[in-house]
């Protein structure tokens, strides 16, 4: 009772983001592409979105970065995959920049995020997460990016979440199962499959208890050993 009269008056009621998930920030990634292979095929549209914390402690989804980029030289597509996106390459209202500066576009703000929570770093949130990294991690690769700020193969994956939590797999059964409906005439943009995606993932994780002394748990082991 002494430390809680004492707590200054500003002090938030509720564990803080950098104590939440070991020191890291959950940024739901969704990614459009030309294909399925990361090492062959286009990035096409990259879209993410920081998980904020709200005034009583709740994940809520932050701000959307999101680019729509050309493809990079020494990349394919596969013209399946356009259809299936509607995605019209060079078209004028796309407004497309390179990958260099599309991942910039992503990178920048979440950097902020991660600066703002006290957070080690970020860690990617998707839905077949280990695709969205796939691609993430191939474009970072093509231009040399030095400050990418997701960890390079840890993730989590709302496809088991959901399984766990709705015996869905599927997001848009997922998203209904959820009760955060879906609209399939707004499917497959970056914008709206992360946004959903966010959705989702905050809906199962504020539904999750949190430990009763949540913290960071120690160094990282990844980062221990150099693996990040």
């Amino acid at each position: 009772m002494t430390d809680l009269m004492n707590a200054p008056a500003d002090a938030p009621a509720f564990t803080p983001m950098a104590q939440r998930f070991r020191g890291f920030l959950p940024v739901v990634v969704d990614v459009e592409t030309g294909g399925f292979d990361c090492q062959r095929h286009a990035l096409l549209e990259i879209a993410a979105i920081p998980i904020e914390l709200d005034a009583a402690g709740r994940l809520v989804p932050g701000e959307i970065a999101h680019a729509h980029i050309a493809p990079a030289p020494g990349t394919t597509i596969d013209p399946k995959s356009l259809e299936v996106t509607g995605i019209k390459i060079g078209h004028p209202l796309r407004g497309e920049v390179d990958e260099r500066s599309g991942l910039d576009a992503i990178f920048i703000p979440v950097r902020a995020a991660v600066k703002k929570h006290g957070c080690q770093r970020a860690i990617l949130v998707g839905h077949n997460a280990h695709f969205d990294l796939g691609f993430l991690n191939a474009a970072v690769a093509r231009v040399q990016h030095k400050r990418n700020p997701f960890h390079p193969f840890s993730v989590f994956d709302t496809v088991t979440l959901a399984g766990v939590a709705y015996g869905q797999t599927v997001l848009a059964r997922a998203a209904m199962a959820a009760g955060l409906g879906w609209d399939p005439q707004e499917a497959h943009s970056a914008v709206y499959d992360a946004l959903q995606t966010a959705r989702l993932f905050c809906a199962i994780a504020n539904a999750w208890p949190l430990p009763a002394a949540a913290g960071t748990g120690g160094a990282d082991p990844d980062t221990a050993t150099g693996a990040a």
